[in-house]
């Protein structure tokens, strides 16, 4: 197959949009202060500006990953960001709560949209370049983490000097830009002429949706409450027909001999509880920043800076080597247990600490570990399946880490919640619940590193420095 010139111009634009995508989560996290006085939002409520996001992209990426297969890549690729666009005019035009949510959900549709789609277009562009395929794969992935801390640097940056609107009309002008240049950079991918199994997408999304919905809501509520349970049960019997539903119909949204793709199950089980660890370390140490260290927004964003940039740097410049020389297995595995130690690290922080004593060290080694696993988990889990199932693979392990994601962070931070964090204004507090969570979700990356040990397969031959190996 002959290479795409446009193959690295067009590989900019999907992981710019990654970036953004990405980048969405935590963008409006320093505005929501701002926010809450000018809109109204009850404490409770305010939640939901996070989670109406969290709750559409993660609910619909599978059916975006379906969709990209059908359609055309191409084609969904542009109406996530028409969606995302729309979104975000909503979002920053909103008057009230509730048109806040609303604009917050779609630009969660455009999101979900917009990530499965990427991933096959890369792997197109890319697919008969072995060679050039773990580069562009680590600078794509390289845009996740980058986007999820850029997010809280440009938030602050943006509320300090700006206001709280421009953190959603900084997405039209990209948006706009991305869609110009789609018809320009972007290939031609032609959907396939299947139906669409309508049954399967409804209950698969509201499963999911109305999984993430109780875990982010249980905090509040309470694991134990009526209401939690039920939620989860409901969840649970949706997910359990939607298993039928791809048993049953002649073309299922999710065809289940996709999971006989070798790594594909055990690399997204990694890639759930990476999600699960890394966000709430993120998270957390961003709270400690600012509310135990005192640091302001612009300076909270630019303490992550370093972790940020050394993972870009492994991602780019040495995962891709490290792969075709060990294969993916021993990559996923080893970056779990590095990044449990690096938030082993961290769960050592001091009510009276200090930005190179405890948060530099361990966050440079969680950046390790993060850029050890999600290049080799993504391949693992993408690489093997034929290029027709490209969008779905691409939205099973897309929503798994966004699952893993929203499951880990509700959970650490019930868990922090009950050691003290909830007590503002109290450094010792405060760090007690922080430590706790490091601790929770160190406990996760090293379940992960166990899980992935005894799930993954390797190569029946050693692995060698051929290019050709990093598929494996």
């Amino acid at each position: 197959m002959s290479a795409d010139p446009r193959r690295w111009w067009a590989l900019v634009v999907l992981a710019g949009a990654q970036f953004m995508v990405i980048m969405d989560t935590s963008i409006i996290g320093v505005a929501l202060p701002d926010m809450q006085h000018a809109l109204g939002f009850s404490p409770g409520g305010l939640q939901w500006v996070f989670n109406a996001y969290v709750v559409a992209f993660g609910g619909l990426l599978l059916l975006g990953g379906r969709l990209s297969d059908l359609l055309g890549a191409r084609r969904v690729f542009a109406i996530g960001w028409l969606a995302l666009i729309a979104g975000s005019v909503v979002a920053a035009a909103a008057n009230g709560p509730a048109l806040e949510v609303t604009g917050r959900a779609v630009q969660g549709v455009g999101a979900a949209l917009i990530a499965p789609a990427a991933m096959t277009l890369l792997m197109v562009l890319f697919a008969g370049q072995p060679s050039e395929l773990p580069k562009a794969l680590a600078f794509y992935g390289a845009a996740a983490p980058a986007g999820g801390t850029a997010g809280v640097f440009l938030g602050g940056v943006i509320t300090e000097w700006l206001s709280w609107p421009y953190v959603f009309i900084i997405y039209i002008p990209i948006g706009l830009l991305s869609l110009l240049m789609t018809p320009a950079l972007l290939p031609a991918v032609p959907g396939r002429k299947a139906g669409l199994d309508l049954a399967g997408a409804v209950a698969v999304t509201g499963g999911l949706a109305l999984a993430v919905y109780a875990i982010v809501q249980a905090p509040q509520r309470g694991w134990g409450t009526s209401t939690t349970i039920l939620q989860l049960a409901g969840a649970v019997v949706l997910l359990a027909a939607f298993v039928l539903i791809q048993r049953l119909v002649r073309r299922p949204l999710m065809p289940l001999s996709v999971w006989r793709t070798p790594n594909l199950a055990g690399a997204n089980v990694a890639m759930t509880l990476l999600g699960a660890a890394w966000i709430p370390m993120w998270y957390f140490l961003n709270l400690y920043l600012q509310q135990v260290l005192g640091y302001g927004a612009f300076p909270s964003g630019a303490a992550l800076v370093p972790m940020t940039a050394l993972m870009m740097i492994l991602m780019v410049g040495v995962t891709g080597r490290l792969i075709a020389r060990f294969g993916t297995k021993p990559l996923i595995v080893t970056g779990l247990v590095v990044l449990a130690g690096g938030l082993g690290v961290l769960s050592t922080v001091r009510a009276h600490g200090t930005f190179l004593a405890d948060v530099l060290p361990g966050s440079l080694i969680s950046a390790v570990g993060m850029a050890l696993v999600f290049i080799p988990a993504t391949m693992a889990a993408i690489g093997a399946v034929p290029p027709e199932q490209g969008g779905l693979a691409s939205g099973i392990v897309n929503t798994t880490y966004q699952i893993g994601s929203a499951v880990g962070l509700a959970v650490m931070t019930a868990i922090a919640t009950s050691k003290g964090a909830s007590h503002l204004g109290d450094p010792h507090s405060l760090t007690n619940g922080f430590q706790a969570a490091f601790i929770g979700a160190g406990v996760v990356a090293l379940a992960g590193a166990i899980l992935g040990l005894i799930s993954l397969r390797i190569p029946r031959s050693a692995p060698t420095p051929d290019p050709e190996t990093v598929n494996v």
